[in-house]
């Protein structure tokens, strides 16, 4: 039993240890799997958990965040509002104080002399419909650049970016500024120009200031302030050249106001009924708006009280933008006389421009609201045609594009016509379409000198070309005449640049030899331009740019529209006058067949010739009213194509 034992023991069981070992080995390895298994759930869950986490952290932050925005006025996309600020922080220590002249009359006029244009870009808060529309604050004015900020969607369609487009322009505003420091910068020296000029051989001063923009972005707020401000300084300014020899002064000159507007190709005097009135061009070359009334104010208050006469009367319709669009050009024209001879000493104009509109924006409008648009549109193409005219010192101004630019004529071809453009902006996310427009419209006024500048001489602005918030130099210090003046009512300010610089001067290229002595004389011949350079110049070709715009069909359209529109109405009046002159002429050939002694063949013959006029008149009528259905027609259905 022993021996068996130890024959058991010797032979079996050192043979089943193998088997024993391979499970251990197999069991130790499912356990590391499971291990590793249950520590990579591990690893997931808590990833899992910090994503979790860090999402909640930023959806709290995105509140938190989205609460202040509305807190400080500024609704919308978060992402978007969070780029545009890191924008505004980068270039935070970009913008420049504004400048603009004290209250000497004298040196504001040597200011105005040197530049014959001063474009000006003013931006307004976010208004109530926009921060309902949860619209956010997508331009930045940092003076004197104006930058748009375009919220825009990469091609994933998920990832978020802005689309920057600057400009730069002699005076830039943003919402902080109030209209008085608008008006200190662009109207006021213009009031010290038209009273303290005088005809020097130059001709009589004149000056004009214009309010442009899409509809609802502050045009009329802002023009309604300048407004007020000028009806106290041109008094003040009157009162303060007593003692000089030339200009106006309160005892040599009157003050009279005259406000019409244009509606619809139209003019109608807003002090005066609203009478229709015309616009007729003497052998002289003179335009004339014949019927306009003028009132004298002697008083600011009486000029306030005529302003806003004025403005009650004007044409408003509502529009997709704005629920009370002005629709027309309201002229306010102050004019200065001699008080002996009634003789023009100089004129300032104050401008309202109606609304501009995309063609996109008037689909949903009816007809008169669609020929409106177009009217519009055409009138301000022209505008900026005749400014770029006056601003390059072009021998040829487009003034008879348009009726508004018929009116202001003399504004334009005058040696001594200045000019002031407020160009106002409406800061909503939706809006930056028309935002760009504005400012591109604004650009293009003063382009020409602009693009040259920069090309050729990038160091005596002082800045690298394409760099659009590179410094400029300030303006040169002028002297005082030391006189002691009365001070105006509107405050000072410190003193600014007046040269502008384009945004993309590297694809401008449309400089030519007029452009070279332009340059020349600006400079006052410090610098001099090389041949070599004369004869690159001679190579690059002219972009479209200086050739005046063409009109669009539809445009054009509208344009034959009003003016068929006017003939129409002008020869059915004649036709009521003539035929009522006729109707009277019947009645006394009536009345002459009652006696017993008539000559019955001359009332037959001039009964006939009357028959045959008043047929004339009605086929007159006929063919003209035909001719003005057509158009009507070709209107709707290009409208339709648009």
């Amino acid at each position: 039993m022993g021996r068996k034992s130890m024959s058991m023991l010797g032979g079996g069981t050192l043979p089943a240890a193998a088997p024993s070992t391979t499970t251990t080995t197999t069991a130790t390895t499912a356990m590391l799997a499971k291990d590793q298994t249950r520590l990579r759930i591990e690893q997931m869950e808590a990833s899992r958990l910090q994503r979790r986490q860090r999402t909640k952290e930023l959806r709290v932050n995105r509140a938190e965040e989205e609460k202040r925005n509305l807190s400080q006025g500024n609704p919308g996309d978060v992402d978007f509002i969070g780029l545009v600020r890191q924008w505004r922080e980068e270039h935070a220590g970009m913008a420049r104080p504004h400048h603009h002249d004290d209250d000497d009359a004298a040196a504001a006029v040597q200011v105005v002399d040197g530049d014959k244009i001063c474009v000006c870009v003013r931006k307004r808060p976010l208004n109530t419909k926009e921060r309902k529309k949860k619209e956010h604050d997508a331009v930045t004015c940092l003076h004197p650049t104006a930058t748009v900020h375009s919220a825009k969607l990469r091609v994933d369609g998920i990832s978020k970016y802005l689309d920057h487009n600057s400009f730069r322009f002699d005076q830039v505003f943003d919402e902080e500024s109030s209209t008085e420091d608008v008006y200190l910068c662009t109207a006021k020296p213009l009031v010290n120009y038209v009273c303290c000029k005088g005809d020097d051989g130059g001709g009589i001063p004149r000056a004009t200031v214009f309010a442009y923009g899409q509809t609802g972005s502050g045009k009329t707020h802002t023009m309604g302030g300048i407004q007020q401000m000028v009806a106290e300084d041109i008094l003040l300014t009157l009162s303060n050249n007593s003692f000089d020899n030339e200009g106006c002064s309160l005892e040599n000159t009157t003050i009279s106001i005259a406000i019409f507007e244009i509606y619809g190709g139209r003019i109608q005097d807003l002090l005066n009924n609203r009478n229709r009135l015309k616009v007729l061009e003497d052998g002289r070359g003179e335009v004339v708006v014949s019927g306009l009334e003028e009132f004298e104010a002697s008083s600011p208050r009486d000029f306030l009280s005529l302003i806003d006469r004025g403005h009650n009367n004007r044409t408003t319709h509502a529009t997709e933008a704005n629920d009370v669009s002005s629709r027309s050009h309201a002229i306010c024209q102050i004019l200065f006389r001699d008080n002996a001879t009634n003789k023009l000493k100089g004129k300032l104009s104050l401008v309202d421009l109606a609304g501009s509109e995309r063609g996109n924006d008037t689909q949903s409008h009816n007809r008169q609201r669609r020929t409106e648009s177009s009217d519009i549109n055409t009138s301000l193409l022209a505008l900026k045609e005749c400014i770029r005219a006056i601003d390059s010192d072009s021998k040829h101004v487009p003034y008879r594009q348009s009726k508004l630019t018929l009116i202001l004529k003399d504004c334009f071809v005058s040696k001594a016509a200045r000019t002031a453009m407020i160009a106002t902006l409406s800061p909503g996310s939706h809006s930056t379409d028309h935002t760009v427009n504005t400012l591109r419209y604004a650009d293009r006024i003063k382009e020409k000198k602009v693009r040259f500048l920069m090309m050729i001489l990038p160091s005596l602005l002082g800045v690298a070309i394409g760099n659009a918030f590179a410094p400029s130099n300030s303006s040169p210090t002028r002297k005082s005449s030391g006189q002691t003046k009365k001070k105006s009512p509107v405050r000072k300010h410190p003193a600014a640049s007046n040269i502008s610089t384009p945004t993309n001067p590297d694809e401008r290229d449309d400089y030519d030899d007029d452009e070279f002595d332009e340059l020349e004389e600006i400079m006052n011949g410090d610098c001099s331009i090389s041949n070599d350079e004369q004869q690159a110049d001679n190579t690059v070709g002219k972009l479209d740019d200086d050739e005046p715009e063409q009109l669009s069909e539809i445009d054009q359209t509208v344009k034959e529209l009003f003016e068929e529109e006017e003939q129409l109405l002008n020869l059915h009046m004649t036709s009521i006058h003539e035929n009522a002159e006729l109707l009277t002429e019947e009645g006394g050939l009536l009345q002459s067949v009652q006696g017993e002694d008539y000559d019955v063949d001359q009332y037959a013959s001039r009964l006939g010739e009357i028959l045959d006029r008043k047929t004339e008149l009605i086929h007159s009528l006929q063919d003209r009213l035909g001719s003005f259905r057509e158009l009507l027609r070709k209107e709707e259905e290009l409208s339709g194509l648009h």
